[in-house]
């Protein structure tokens, strides 16, 4: 699969339009944001990824023989328009969020700008790509808070939708935070730990339990984690397991990594005794993993009943995000470049007020107080804007502009998030890898305040327009209701 040529991997009203453009000599220069529009699983922030396989799949653009030939055969394209195909390459420029930055509502994660007929290409993919895996490392994040500094392994590749789901997802769930993943095809591509234990039927196969750990601990010693519930935990699975570590301590077989997993019951209970039964043994520092349909929500209740599970095994419900399987990203013309290389703003309207866009082309600062370091807000603004963190700064609510705040010159910082990514259809940004994804992802988490990472209720980060943006919405507004 890692070879299939991802350039039709687009909706046909893509190519159908490309070729009305085509037709119309229509080669205006354009402005496209990729954004969303409300959190996951009503969370107060998502997590950004994807963008090292935007960056694959633009550099990769083209349509071979093959391609052409299909399209040929759908015998709604016409022979020019598929000679101009034969030759395509994207030329233009794309702006990004670094992979592991927070993200919130309505701002640019991608802005491309391009050719009309190059931009509305790619839309389907950057929106495939980027809505997939900031799903699953916004999800991740959630995991990990509940888990509060614990081990999260990822391991949800045999109920994911799908190899490319199962293998990027893991991708994204190392990025949101996750210690590593079962899966061995995405330790391979990504260069991520991979972690695992043994299924039921290692100890089935055997004629009994004890004699399934013996020999499991004789083949990983130094990772000699057991499943204990395959047939009774605390009358059979623990007792059996103390014995094997006991007759490996006797031995003087170094306990490095050790403990057991518990795939069913009471988590909460069973662990609390397993506890007491290992540390009765003098094994105070074994492992206590869990698995069994976790999320966050179960995790963080697990915690509160005090729980002594140390290390999580979480599958379906990360890999998939089963309560909110869709990101909702959405990509949206946001100007026209003129005659005069200006560029001219263009807005969508609605009758729903959460799906009008906004206009121009933009960037978008975070703005973060100087003495905690903590995230204030984040502000969008047109690209030619100048701002001097000296200087006071006016923040509004561009939903009730009547909402105001004020912040002293010097009492804040400003970090501009889009980056350049491809210049003239030329790479120009090197990804970092998955593991410093990760380790980008942990500290842009320390900026927002535990009241933000909540599940229930979150405190919402503001994103605010710029004056000047709120001033051309407005007037855009204005316009088009007198027309």
């Amino acid at each position: 699969m890692s070879t299939l040529n991802l350039t039709l991997l687009t909706d046909l009203y893509e190519l159908t339009m490309m070729q009305g453009y085509f037709k119309n000599h229509n080669e205006d220069v354009v402005v496209f944001d990729a954004f969303y529009r409300s959190n996951p699983c009503d969370g107060g922030y998502s997590v950004c990824a994807g963008l090292a396989q935007v960056i694959d799949y633009i550099e990769n653009l083209h349509f071979d023989e093959d391609d052409i030939a299909y399209l040929r055969g759908l015998k709604i394209f016409d022979e020019d328009f598929l000679a101009y195909l034969s030759n395509f390459k994207f030329s233009g420029d794309i702006y990004a969020v670094p992979e592991g930055s927070l993200i919130f509502p309505r701002e640019p994660l991608v802005k491309v700008v391009a050719p009309i007929m190059e931009a509305q290409l790619i839309e389907t993919a950057i929106l495939n790509i980027i809505n997939h895996q900031s799903l699953i490392a916004t999800k991740a994040a959630r995991v990990c808070y509940a888990a509060k500094g614990d081990n999260v392994m990822e391991f949800g590749l045999r109920r994911a939708q799908g190899p490319d789901s199962g293998t990027y997802g893991a991708r994204a769930a190392i990025i949101g935070g996750c210690n590593g993943t079962s899966n061995v095809l995405a330790g391979q591509m990504f260069h991520v730990p991979v972690l695992g234990t043994h299924a039921h039927s290692w100890i089935m196969s055997f004629p009994d339990e004890y004699t399934a750990f013996k020999k499991y601990a004789e083949l990983y010693p130094s990772a000699c984690i057991l499943l204990v519930d395959t047939y009774d935990t605390l009358k059979s699975g623990i007792p059996n397991a103390i014995r094997v570590f006991t007759e490996m301590r006797e031995a003087g077989i170094p306990l490095t990594y050790y403990g057991i997993r518990m795939d069913s019951g009471d988590l909460a209970y069973l662990s609390k005794q397993v506890r007491k039964m290992l540390d009765a043994a003098g094994f105070t520092d074994a492992v206590i993993s869990a698995s069994n349909d976790l999320d966050e929500y179960l995790i963080e209740s697990l915690k509160l009943q005090g729980a002594t599970i140390t290390s999580w095994g979480v599958g379906t419900n990360l890999i998939t995000a089963k309560d909110n399987p869709a990101f909702g990203g959405v990509y949206k013309l946001a100007a026209i470049r003129d005659a005069n290389g200006n560029f001219q703003p263009k807005i969508k309207l609605s009758e729903n007020v959460e799906k009008v866009t906004n206009p121009g082309n933009k960037t978008f600062y975070r703005i973060y107080d100087k003495q905690t370091g903590k995230i204030r807000a984040d502000l969008i603004c047109l690209c030619d804007e100048v701002f001097d963190e000296n200087e006071e700064l006016k923040l509004f609510d561009p939903n009730a502009p009547w909402k105001k705040t004020k912040l002293s010159g010097g009492s804040y910082t400003m970090r501009e998030m889009l980056v350049p990514v491809i210049k003239g259809g030329k790479t120009i940004y090197e990804s970092p890898s998955v593991m410093e994804i990760r380790d980008i992802c942990n500290k842009e988490k320390d900026t927002i305040w535990d009241e933000t990472k909540r599940f229930v209720n979150p405190q919402e980060i503001y994103v605010d327009l710029s004056q000047k943006l709120y001033d051309m919405k407005t007037a855009l507004f204005n316009k088009m209701s007198m027309e």
